[in-house]
């Protein structure tokens, strides 16, 4: 057996242990997920408690009996085996198919997906990590944010908010020779934000090593690569992925970008103040007074 196959058979080998200490309701529960994984990626509870002839409530109390904090964390944990082996437009498209023509179906499967990745994202914000990773931005000289594709938006946001609190910051979304030209930046004390969901490209383990060869520290904002960097960096924090592309990539990203600059906010609430009324104080000067007007008139 692999270790592909190891970590898969992960659910299985739960299963196989409680199985006897469930109540016969959450026996066919677990048999049916034991059964079908995939089935669980693409699944509200109320969705399995159907295709297990139980009940939501079931699905959700076999789940936590098999050792999950709730049906979030199950799916986090086998997506990140079995997402591998299906192609996500086939995920996707089987997500949609299941709805039919039902918009109100459809809605409740983009909205419960969307609070689930939430919910988990926030069971995974650990006190002493996300302490470290606000001190870690606080003690920056000057913070990058990197982030690739959909994962490019919440480095954009860190930086256009990090302004705002009187911070210094820039984004870039380089790859290859363009990156060496932005890498020269980086500078002793400075901070990197990684916001790199599941793939481990060549950029950016190479602007890893280039931050600690230059004494800058590393913030890794991940769904799946905790393992792989987490010995490379100084803090990771991990923003749950989505699993059936029907949710933004950085929907989790951006909620724990949101929660870093509280946690920023908290610790210098008169600077905050003072760059809110410079901020104000420019926008009203680059909005002409007869064009302000027209806007009141308008309204």
């Amino acid at each position: 057996m692999t270790a592909h196959d190891d970590q898969t058979d992960s659910l299985s080998a739960r299963v196989e242990e409680r199985l006897a200490g469930l109540s016969p309701a959450e026996q066919r529960v677990a048999e049916y997920l034991r059964s079908h994984q995939q089935a669980i990626l693409l699944s509200t509870a109320g969705d399995l408690g159907v295709l297990s002839g139980t009940s939501d409530a079931t699905v959700v109390r076999a789940v936590k009996a098999l050792g999950y904090s709730g049906l979030p964390e199950l799916k986090r944990v086998v997506g990140r085996y079995v997402v591998g082996d299906t192609n996500p437009a086939t995920r996707l498209r089987e997500r949609i198919e299941r709805t039919g023509g039902d918009t109100d179906a459809l809605l409740d499967q983009v909205l419960t997906e969307s609070v689930e990745r939430l919910t988990e994202t926030r069971r995974l914000l650990a006190d002493p990590e996300f302490t470290a990773a606000v001190d870690l931005l606080d003690s920056a000289a000057e913070v990058l944010g990197y982030g690739l594709g959909p994962s490019e938006l919440p480095m954009q946001y860190l930086v256009t908010r990090l302004h705002r609190l009187g911070r210094r910051a820039w984004s870039t979304s380089a790859t290859g020779f363009r990156l060496a030209d932005d890498l020269l930046r980086l500078k002793e004390n400075d901070v990197v934000v990684l916001c790199v969901p599941d793939r481990l490209l060549h950029d950016v383990k190479t602007l890893v090593e280039h931050a600690r060869s230059v004494s800058a520290r590393v913030l890794l904002v991940t769904n799946s690569l905790r393992p792989t960097l987490g010995d490379q960096v100084d803090v990771v924090l991990t923003a749950v992925h989505s699993v059936s592309g029907l949710t933004h990539e950085g929907l989790g990203a951006t909620l724990v970008v949101d929660c870093l600059l509280a946690g920023l906010a908290r610790k210098d609430p008169a600077a905050v103040s003072d760059n809110t009324d410079l901020l104000t104080a420019l926008r009203t000067a680059l909005v002409p007074r007869d064009m302000r007007a027209r806007r009141a008139g308008r309204e």
